[in-house]
């Protein structure tokens, strides 16, 4: 029996889970978030000061806005202290970017931050190296020119995932919409309040308005236990979620997303004339977890069911007032959704759900073609005479002389962007009578016909890891781009022409969504790094840790044995499939051949 399955919801709460949102047992974190004044305070005051920092208690709620508080570590001189900067990062639903934001952001980067922008794995634009006193004007200026930061960090929603690609037909239209319909519906009202008061002076007209259906819906979370018992931030309540939470949409047979790591993950089925239908709904996925406890690791969505479309927003907001209520609040390490659905099992948490929050029976699983890992790369056709072209950024990093010349291309042809799960980037809304000029200006820019990169960099990830990450051990995006030549050797040496999907991050906190990929190096200490191996290459599967403390210079040494498995297969099966279908046993045997 699941640990927790023969509780009640209310035993439940008074002995695993104790620590709710709205009552007196609390941690030290959680009461100084009810005592932030709605995650304004000493965040305003210490704006104001001339101190070149933030205190701690003042960086935890800047992550409710969109920002962290880095020290770059290659900056640091004896006697002089840290050097101090601050990242943020944008809320863009789907990963839309108008023109007017991107130049914006570009202004901003050049004039403010470190040259260069980032685009995340969550689809949104990441700014480096600004000052503490030049934080104000930056975000505000986000602001005004149709941009926000608010959730973008922080325990609550963050940014909310769909397939980047415009497509204007099958249900890309409506999982869009629908991905910026959970987003307005999960804006906490009393932090919006308090972001507005921050930068932009508390000017309503950039207040987030929800159409109706969605305002609708909200109106609910003051109502029974979707209500957090705050009048003020009626869904979240005064200590918001126990830890950050994720959602993410797509369509049937498109896994852009990443669809089994998010809390929530909806899968959106239309009719023929593109109208929402109804949602598939996986809950529990998360990729964090800590070196040496066991305690701690990633896991993929379980499969709760089917809703139709008028049900999906209640459903939604009923997940999150659950894990709201039940989500550990003593131990930030066991906080995320993935760990209540670990310990209380499938069948609790829909029970409870149906019971006391959604108050509606949830259906069976709809049926779902084999899914694939979509990249949108090269040029495609958004809808009769517009196009769209996928433009590879390895890690997502934009910067010198090609970040000028796409800026200048958006702002003559006035070109939306969209950002992908993947870290690249699409220019969308190209007419036929532009897409030839465009295409010789993306030539000229040492972007092929095509638009295509070296097989292992289409669609590998990292995190940015060192200098300014706090949590990296070691490097991640400095060395993909060698560890992918070095890969890539092997692979021509061994006269293997497919490919393998890659993931690099400097630490196990999975911001690159490691644990997904065929191969992963997960690191563990300066230079050295965890091996993980066997995922799917359309992210359905987990890969398993193999090597906790592997030298990146010994990285052909430890391949080799497995590439030579895998071209002597009789299969054609991925890279992935051939680890998993190999079993651990083999797996390890061939490792040990180095150890």
């Amino acid at each position: 029996m699941i640990e927790g399955e023969n509780k009640s919801g209310s035993e439940a709460k008074k002995t695993m889970f104790p620590s709710i949102a709205n009552n007196c047992e609390r941690s030290k974190f959680e009461q100084f978030k009810a005592d932030s004044k709605y995650l304004l305070e000493p965040l305003a005051s210490e704006l104001v000061n001339e101190n070149d920092h933030f205190s701690n208690d003042a960086v935890q709620l800047l992550k409710f806005h969109g920002s962290y508080q880095q020290d770059n570590r290659e900056n640091r001189k004896k006697g002089l202290g840290k050097d101090w900067q601050m990242m943020l990062r944008l809320r863009s639903p789907g990963g839309k970017i108008p023109a007017s934001l991107f130049i914006a952001l570009d202004d901003l980067s050049d004039r403010l931050g470190n040259c260069s922008l980032r685009a995340t794995t969550r689809q949104a634009f990441q700014m480096h190296g600004i000052r503490k006193e030049k934080l104000n004007e930056v975000i505000g200026t986000i602001v005004r020119s149709m941009g926000s930061t608010l959730a973008a960090c922080g325990d609550i929603n963050r940014n909310v995932m769909a397939p980047a690609a415009p497509f204007q037909n099958g249900g890309y239209p409506a999982s869009r919409k629908l991905a910026n319909d959970i987003a307005d519906l999960l804006t906490p009202l009393a932090a919006q309040d308090s972001y507005l008061d921050l930068w932009v002076n508390g000017d309503l007209k950039y207040k987030i308005k929800p159409n109706q259906k969605v305002q609708k819906v909200r109106e609910k979370q003051s109502q029974g236990n979707i209500f957090s018992g705050d009048q003020k931030e009626p869904l979240y309540g005064s200590t918001y979620m126990p830890r950050k939470f994720k959602c993410a949409v797509t369509v049937p047979g498109d896994n852009s997303v990443d669809l089994l790591t998010q809390d929530i993950g909806l899968v959106a089925f239309t009719k023929s004339n593109g109208k929402l239908e109804g949602c598939n709904v996986y809950v529990g996925g998360g990729m964090g977890r800590t070196h040496n406890n066991d305690d701690t690791f990633a896991r993929t969505a379980d499969p709760l069911g089917y809703v139709p479309a008028d049900q999906i927003l209640e459903l939604v907001h009923s997940i999150l007032a659950l894990q709201r209520d039940f989500g550990n609040r003593k131990l930030r390490r066991q906080s995320r959704m993935k760990y209540l659905l670990h310990h209380m099992g499938l069948t609790w948490f829909k029970r409870e759900l149906e019971e006391k929050y959604f108050s509606k029976t949830i259906q069976e699983l709809r049926r779902e073609p084999k899914v694939k890992f979509e990249d949108y790369l090269g040029w495609h056709r958004q809808s009769k005479g517009i196009w769209f072209v996928g433009i590879p950024l390895l890690s997502g990093r934009i910067k010198g002389q090609f970040k000028k010349e796409l800026r200048r291309l958006v702002e003559t042809y006035q070109l939306e962007i969209r950002l992908t799960p993947n870290q690249d980037l699409l220019l969308c809304n190209i007419g036929d009578h532009q897409k030839l000029t465009i295409r010789r200006e993306l030539i000229s820019l040492g972007l092929n016909k095509s638009i295509q990169p070296k097989r292992l960099e289409k669609k590998a990830i990292a995190c940015p890891a060192l200098p300014l990450c706090g949590l990296a051990m070691t490097e991640a995006e400095r060395y993909l781009p060698n560890v992918l030549d070095r890969v890539d050797r092997l692979l021509n040496d061994l006269s293997i022409k497919k490919s393998i999907l890659i993931r690099m991050t400097g630490c196990p906190n999975g911001c690159a969504r490691p644990y997904m990929a065929e191969l992963a190096l997960v690191g563990s200490g300066v230079d050295q790094y965890q091996l993980w191996l066997g995922g799917s290459p359309n992210l359905e599967r987990l890969a398993k840790p193999y090597t906790s403390k592997m030298k990146i210079n010994e990285l052909e040494e430890t391949l080799t044995p497995l590439l030579v498995s895998w071209k002597n297969s009789a299969k054609n099966t991925s890279f992935g499939d051939h680890i998993n279908n190999i079993g651990e046993k083999q797996v390890k045997l061939l490792l040990s051949i180095n150890q």
